[in-house]
């Protein structure tokens, strides 16, 4: 049971940084982005890749960052300067990438890395009582929220936030709405690149269709994330996306031990916890109304018994 929560929470730490990037498209631009499963199998392949061929594993991650960033930025330049829908320039971008990452495995559907040097390389077997990637991939996220929280803070941060929020109103303050789209895009989207590198190193290989559904698991991350921690603050809403992550994958592993889930039932398992995130804060809304109004009825009928036995 141990060994299972503990790659839970590896998974969960791996999935972490893509999951960030999701957020940044998702909440903070209001951008509905499809380019993410195109752009992880981006990151993955340009990181195999390069390690196969003898590059150092850490320029192979930071050239699937780049990788991801150029295919945000071509997302972002069909959006606001093609005039193209947010939801179809990505689709079409996910598409494009499809093919451009096959050319980038040399046409081949997959490729491995059993046997090279990754970034997890010659780790110990354990550190502190968990296992050595857990710990460094800990390490790499808390960076990297730590970053982007100080990004947010920033006067390109804070006009990215009021893109998402409110366009018009930043367009009158002088600020350049397509800049903070095409930037924001690219952002997430090489964040999603450097999850697939780490992916892809973690597992020994990366294969053309692993990007499949990313958008959902980000997406699930997210919604999980700020249902069951909030997200009030930019601090408090990537920190609740990250532990998203690892309490997603906590509950898939747990849920794959139930008799009847299989592991081809990953999709559904997926949808349905999506599901009940997107619908528990709906219900605990209308519960928390509905307990309202039962106690306002409560007072005025309190008030009102006592009225009449006032005037008796």
């Amino acid at each position: 049971m141990l060994n299972s929560l503990d790659g839970a929470v590896m998974l969960g730490l791996l999935y972490a940084l893509m999951a960030l990037g999701v957020y940044i498209t998702f909440r903070i631009l209001d951008f509905p982005d499809l380019t993410v499963d195109g752009s992880f199998t981006t990151g993955a392949a340009i990181a195999a890749v390069m390690i196969s061929n003898g590059s150092s594993p850490w320029v192979a991650c930071v050239a699937a960052f780049v990788g991801g960033l150029a295919a945000g930025a071509c997302t972002g330049l069909l959006h606001t300067k093609g005039k193209i829908n947010g939801l179809l320039s990505g689709i079409l971008m996910m598409i494009a990438l499809y093919s451009i990452n096959l050319r980038i495995l040399g046409g081949k559907p997959n490729i491995s890395l059993l046997g090279a040097d990754t970034v997890f390389s010659g780790l110990p077997r354990k550190v502190w009582e968990i296992s050595s990637i857990t710990f460094v991939m800990l390490v790499i996220v808390i960076i990297f929220k730590i970053l982007l929280d100080l990004f947010m803070k920033t006067d390109l941060g804070l006009a990215l936030r009021a893109t998402g929020d409110n366009k018009r109103m930043i367009r009158s303050f002088g600020a350049n709405t397509d800049t903070t789209t095409i930037i924001g895009v690219s952002l997430s989207n090489g964040l999603v690149a450097l999850s697939g590198a780490f992916i892809a190193q973690q597992s020994g290989f990366a294969d053309i269709t692993m990007g499949i559904g990313m958008i959902v698991i980000g997406l699930a991350s997210v919604i999980i994330g700020e249902a069951i921690f909030g997200a009030r603050t930019v601090f408090r809403a990537t920190l609740a996306v990250i532990l998203g992550s690892i309490v997603y994958r906590i509950v898939i592993t747990f849920a794959l031990r139930i008799d009847w889930f299989e592991t081809s039932d990953l999709k559904l398992i997926t949808a349905i916890i999506v599901i009940i995130a997107l619908v528990f804060p709906t219900v605990r809304r209308v519960l928390k109304q509905k307990s309202m109004a039962k106690k306002r009825s409560a007072e005025l009928l309190g008030a009102a018994n006592h009225s009449t036995g006032g005037g008796r």
